[in-house]
């Protein structure tokens, strides 16, 4: 049976960015439903179709449970998300929820929403205060997916993680928007690793933990125009945790906005590293700070819920760090931390035009760092500090 398209489907395919030569496979259960058969059953005939394939999830309320959409596939795939999909109660199944898994040239777009109907979860998550715990299901995971475009997409409430992404190459994320409550634990909104040239580009994120978060193994990351709070800021790590880590490199954080988040842009390693890996290549540059509290932060003494030993210093090597043209109010006095390693002091970071305000009654703002010598140019404001690197056993 041959497939027709009149002009006002052409003019919808214009508005979800869909190819008018590639087939459509329409998702056609009732609003209300459950739609999890059917819509692994129709991705897996639109993965198999030897052309470009959609599978169009029209407007409307679903229910979602747990599925994995797998390839390769023979050709590109496109999901058409326009309704809504909600996850149960259910947080005794798998790691995630949705998941899309080794495929190539994959797009995701269509207005559409996640509602991962996280609140009941987020009163039984305890994966923030111990590693003993049972992880709850990650919203939307990318395994392996290479070539991709997910836009316009909402993740809201999530259990878990809103989106993860490992082991992807070339993907980008565009006008994405994440919302949870600020208290709603571990619901991270965008987290990479070990991953190879991803982009997160006009998007706002407003959640409970950090926005972006940078794991190991991460190479070439972008993120520009993201608006975030409130949350956690953007991380790169926590780095250190577990052994085996990769190296992270070539991460720049460009033309931001944090607003009323408990973190601004950080690095943060943990002491006591099950590995020996480095950090390299980062770079944050021209962000609007709105009320942040530690707007500049290195930590490699993080430690929450004292899951660590302190007194092991981190053995996570930062190279080549950049914070510039950052300016706004912080939440704190504690405009710019640089707490580094006494065991691997941080090596070439530069510190150029900080102009960071604090009115509150126990200020001003101020520069602290340790183990670190800082470069500076520009302007600085709070005043920069000085701090001795120390000298390592067999160094003159």
């Amino acid at each position: 049976m041959g497939v027709h398209f009149g002009i006002s489907t052409l003019f919808v395919f214009c508005l979800l960015g869909l190819s008018a030569n590639a087939k459509v496979f329409k998702i056609t259960s009732p609003t209300g439903s459950d739609i999890t058969s059917a819509l692994l059953k129709t991705f897996n005939e639109a993965c198999q179709f030897p052309t470009k394939a959609t599978v169009m999830i029209p407007k409307g309320e679903y229910k979602l449970g747990e599925i994995e959409m797998v390839g390769p596939c023979k050709a590109p795939i496109r999901i058409a998300l326009q309704g809504t999909v909600k996850a149960d109660g259910n947080i005794k199944g798998k790691d995630f929820w949705v998941a899309f898994k080794k495929i190539n040239g994959f797009k995701l777009n269509g207005g559409g929403v996640f509602d991962g109907e996280g609140n009941a979860a987020w009163r039984v998550n305890n994966c923030h205060k111990t590693f003993e715990c049972k992880k709850l299901p990650i919203s939307v995971r990318f395994d392996f997916v290479t070539d991709a475009k997910i836009r316009g997409i909402t993740s809201l409430d999530s259990k878990n993680f809103h989106i993860n992404v490992i082991g992807a190459k070339n993907m980008t994320f565009e006008d994405i928007k994440i919302v949870a409550p600020a208290g709603s634990p571990n619901t991270d909104g965008i987290h990479v690793g070990r991953s190879d040239g991803i982009k997160i580009i006009n998007s706002f994120i407003s959640t409970g933990d950090d926005c972006i978060s940078v794991g190991d193994g991460m190479r070439n990351l972008l993120v520009e125009r993201v608006t975030c709070g409130p949350g956690h800021g953007i991380s790169v790590g926590s780095l250190g945790r577990y052994g085996h880590e990769e190296d992270v490199t070539g991460i720049r954080v460009v033309n931001c906005t944090l607003q009323n988040t408990d973190n601004g842009v950080r690095i943060k390693t943990w002491p006591s590293a099950k590995c020996a890996t480095t950090a390299s290549e980062i770079h944050f540059e021209n962000i609007l700070l709105k009320n942040v509290s530690n707007p500049i932060l290195i930590d490699q003494e993080y430690c929450p819920w004292n899951q660590c030993n302190k007194q092991k210093p981190s053995t996570i090597k930062l190279v080549n760090i950049s914070f510039k043209k950052i300016r706004g109010t912080s939440g704190n006095k504690d405009a710019v931390k640089l707490l580094c390693s006494k065991g691997y002091p941080c090596k070439n970071v530069e510190i150029g035009d900080i102009n960071i305000k604090y009115t509150g009654a126990d200020g001003p703002a101020t520069f602290s760092c340790s183990n670190v010598s800082p470069k500076l140019k520009g302007t600085q404001v709070p005043k920069a500090c000085s701090s001795p690197v120390p000298k390592l056993p067999g160094q003159k």
